[in-house]
Formats: structure tokens, C-alpha cells, sequence
């Protein structure tokens, strides 16, 4: 793309506002002691906003206003039919504006304006629809238990949740979570990072004028230790949902046992491996689909394919493959379309991705391509697509989430070896399997302690198949019917009959 199509989406920039303040009850409040922090672009540390600093009083008002909404039943009592018409004029609203919120997410978090409107927006209005579309289609259930008696098994809202979502897809996670909860008839309290939270500010407005009743959709952005932590212990929060790291996850669920027990749903990163067999039928699309697999958003994806396991027989040629489809993916300002790798949402992330290159070198695994930042804006955070070759399946990059575009190459011999490599973390979100012989496709595919499997490919699927991980990637699903049950509570009505 030229320069002038970069000046031309800078030119849209500029016509932006930002709103920073808590979305409470019927609109955007300050907070209660007026604290912000400021929110700056990693793409060239400009200031953005000043963004409200909510903490315990905004999360007391946030819930108080929620379970009064969810308790005169102004959105749990309408019918499905009627959640399902505002919600798609949610959709409409969200596609209508997907330019300002694409804009926003880019310049908030850094990521490719190309990818923004294509993935994140698009996927994000496909999640509400099919949601919406959901609703009432959805029966309960008659148990068999005979003459006697009637044993109805029905699903109800389980009223206020609060959902803490993370910097790397605000808006699209935002949506695996408020189709569902929303769908069901719940109060939602969102809680967006606060290295992202423009964007989740701007949907909350959205979803008023689509018809969402007042006080039914907040937004209490701040930081984790503060807004985070309130929500989580908050005794009239009925369930917590939870997208962020590991360490961060593990408070939560201390958080519940501390308070009320309330239900915890949990999403937690990975480690996630991609096994290449020698009778990889397509070594080219193997090649292609690791690169994007790992250094697609830079890399700040919880599913990102960072382990790529090769047979020792192609290892060099694919390596060499994905060196060069790597190569072509242009570093630079998230603004210009044809930016395919954009900024680190933050100094602090970059240098946490540059001291695992440090580690990398250190564990005497050879560095291939990348590992140093690159100028592309002045104040911003890049790294380049980084290759780490000879890697050890107990060295640190090979067990530990980096978050970052840093690809680490194993090599293994038989399929044992490789499916010892591949459950060899705490993690289990996602995993794929390349070969041509489909007994070892499924042999290896079910011995996968991951949440998905993909063969053939990676990271692929849709709104309607579950998303989330075994061991300590977390805990419940995301996306598809089932991302109900995280959201609803099951309750058997029993009737004797005369």
C-alpha cells in the first residue's frame, strides 16, 4: 500500500474521539475519587486518553446496578426471541461503526489495521449474530422417569457476571463472552486491560442504542490488581469469566473461594505445538500456516503454534520454508494496510519477549532469524519475527508462554518422541498434527492433552466449536453451545403427577 493510503488512515485518526470514562448504569461516568491513568499507543507512545482508574466503589456500583437489572428482569425476562432481535441490531450497530472500533483496537493495542477489520471486527459481528441467532432455538430437556412424575431440566440465567477480558483481542474476546452471557439473560460487567480499553468503551455505548437496557452492559476499565481484583472478590457477582495469563488465573480462583464461590471460567494461554511428520503431504502449506501460526498479531496469541515440532527429516527444508514466509511479513506502523506485523502492545511486554530471546541464547539454542527490536516508530515497540532452531524440550522457550514472535524448532525422531515433546507443558489449549496417513492423524491427535487439535492445519475453526484448554490453560469453553453452560445454571423441576 503507498505512503498516501498510510496518510489517508492517519488523516481518519485524527478525526477520532476517545472516551475514557466507566461506562455505569445509562452512560460514561468518571470515577468516584476522579483518578485516571494515561493511556498511550505503542505504536509511537502518543497519549490517547485519560482513562478512568476504577477500583472497589466503581465495581460497588457497577454490580449494585447490575443485580437490580438482572432481578426486575428488564433483560432475563424478555423472551428469547426479543434478546435475539436487540442483539443482532447489536451486530448492526458494531458493523455499522467497524472503522472507529478497528481504528480504535489498533491504535489502543497495535495490531495491523488489516487485521483488525478483517478478523477481529469480522469476527466479533459474526460471534453476536450467530449468538443471537442461537437463542431461540434452544430447548430444555424431559428426563425419563416414568409415569409417575414429570422431570423437567431447565437452564436460567445465573445473573451477574463479570468478565475480565485481555489486551490482545479486546473486542473479539469481549464478544465470545458477551454473546453467551448476554444470550442467556445475564447482567455483564466487563473489565477490559488497561493496556486496551478504548475500544470495549466505545462497544458499551453501542450496545444502549441497540436496546440493551440500561444497567444490563458496564464497562469498568482500571487495572487487574485494583478493578480486577474488586470484581473477582465481589460476593454479588455470581460468576467471573477470565481471559489473561496463568499466574493471574490462579488469583482469580482464590479470589472465589475467598468470597462467595462463585463459578469461575478460565482461559490461560499455551504452549501450543505443531507437529510436522515426514509425509507431510504439502510441506509449503505446513510452512506457511507455522509462520502466520506464530507471528500472526506478533506473536500476543494465547493459541499461537510457538512450539513447532519437526521430523528430523524435513526439519531443515521446513525451517528454511518458514524463514521465508516469515521474511515477507513487513514490520511497520500498524496504520499502513500493509503492515502484517505491528507493535508490542507495550514497553513492558517487549521487554519481557527480548529477555526470552536473551534465555533462548543463553540455553544455547540457535538463533536463526530476528531477536533484536527494529525502529519503525519513534516511541513504539517492534520485534521482528525471531526463529530459535536446536531447541530442547526442557529449555525455557520450550515451555514457557513468551507472548511474543518468537518461534521455537524441535526436532524428533518417531511419533512417540513427538508426543512426548508435545504434553511435555503445563499447558493444553491447542496442538496440530501434519501428515498424509490419517491412522496417525487420529492416533496422535487423541493422544493430544489440548483443547483443539487441527489437522492438516492450524488454529482454524469456527463460531461453533468449542475453544479453551486442558491442564492449565484453563478451565471451561469458549465460542460454540457450549459457552452457555458458563453462563447459565441447570435446575430440575420435578412435578408428581396424581
Amino acid at each position: 500500500m503507498s505512503l498516501a493510503t498510510l496518510e489517508a488512515t492517519k488523516a481518519r485518526v485524527a478525526g477520532l474521539s476517545f472516551e475514557g470514562r466507566a461506562f455505569l448504569g445509562a452512560g460514561y461516568q468518571p470515577t468516584r475519587s476522579g483518578e485516571t491513568f494515561t493511556k498511550c499507543s505503542p505504536i509511537d507512545g502518543r497519549v490517547l486518553a485519560e482513562v478512568a482508574r476504577c477500583g472497589e466503589a466503581e465495581v460497588d456500583k457497577a454490580v449494585a446496578t447490575a443485580r437490580q437489572a438482572f432481578e426486575d428482569r428488564r433483560w432475563s425476562g424478555l423472551t428469547p426471541r426479543a434478546r435475539k432481535q436487540i442483539l443482532l441490531r447489536f451486530a448492526d450497530l458494531i458493523e455499522s461503526n467497524a472503522e472507529e472500533l478497528a481504528l480504535l483496537e489498533t491504535l489502543d493495542m497495535g495490531k495491523p489495521i488489516a487485521d483488525a477489520e478483517s478478523v477481529d471486527l469480522r469476527l466479533l459481528v459474526l460471534c453476536m449474530r450467530w449468538y443471537a441467532e442461537a437463542l431461540d432455538k434452544i430447548y430444555d430437556e424431559l428426563a425419563p422417569v416414568g409415569d409417575g412424575a414429570i422431570g423437567m431440566i431447565v437452564r436460567e440465567p445465573i445473573g451477574v457476571v463479570g468478565a475480565i477480558i485481555p489486551w490482545n483481542f479486546p473486542l473479539m474476546l469481549a464478544g465470545w463472552k458477551m454473546g453467551p452471557a448476554l444470550g442467556m439473560g445475564n447482567s455483564l460487567i466487563l473489565k477490559p486491560a488497561e493496556q486496551s480499553p478504548l475500544s470495549t468503551l466505545r462497544l458499551a455505548a453501542l450496545a444502549l442504542e441497540a436496546g440493551i437496557p440500561e444497567g444490563v452492559l458496564q464497562v469498568v476499565p482500571g487495572f487487574g490488581e485494583e478493578a480486577g481484583r474488586a470484581l473477582a472478590l465481589h460476593s454479588d457477582v455470581d460468576a467471573i469469566s477470565f481471559t489473561g495469563s496463568g499466574e493471574v488465573g490462579k488469583l482469580i480462583l482464590q479470589y472465589a473461594g475467598q468470597s462467595n464461590m462463585k463459578h469461575v471460567s478460565l482461559e490461560c494461554g499455551g504452549k501450543s505445538p505443531n507437529i510436522v511428520f515426514a509425509d507431510v503431504k504439502d510441506l509449503d502449506e505446513a510452512a506457511e500456516q507455522a509462520a502466520w501460526g506464530v507471528f500472526f498479531n506478533q506473536g500476543e496469541v494465547c493459541s499461537a503454534g510457538s512450539r513447532l515440532l519437526a521430523h528430523e527429516s524435513v526439519r531443515e527444508e521446513l525451517v528454511e520454508r518458514v524463514e521465508a514466509v516469515a521474511g515477507t511479513m513487513r514490520v511497520g506502523n500498524p496504520l499502513d494496510p500493509e503492515t502484517r506485523v505491528g507493535a508490542m502492545v507495550s514497553d513492558e511486554q517487549s521487554a519481557r519477549v527480548l529477555d526470552y530471546i536473551k534465555i533462548g541464547k543463553q540455553e544455547g539454542a540457535s538463533l536463526r532469524m530476528g531477536g533484536a527490536p527494529v525502529e519503525v516508530e519513534r516511541g513504539g515497540c517492534y520485534i521482528p519475527p525471531t526463529i530459535f532452531d536446536g531447541v530442547k524440550g526442557d529449555m525455557r522457550i520450550a515451555q514457557e508462554e513468551i507472548f511474543g514472535p518468537v518461534l521455537s524448532v524441535l526436532s524428533f525422531q518417531d511419533e512417540a518422541e513427538a508426543i512426548q515433546l508435545a504434553n511435555n507443558t503445563t499447558y493444553g489449549l491447542g496442538a496440530a498434527v501434519w501428515t498424509r496417513d490419517i491412522n496417525t492423524a487420529f492416533r496422535v491427535g487423541k493422544a493430544m492433552r489440548s483443547g483443539s487439535v487441527w489437522i492438516n492445519a492450524y488454529d482454524t475453526g469456527d463460531i461453533s466449536t468449542p475453544f479453551g484448554g486442558y491442564k492449565q490453560s484453563g478451565i471451561g469453553r469458549d465460542k460454540s453451545l457450549h459457552a452457555l453452560d458458563k453462563y447459565s445454571q441447570v435446575k430440575t423441576l420435578w412435578v408428581a403427577l396424581g
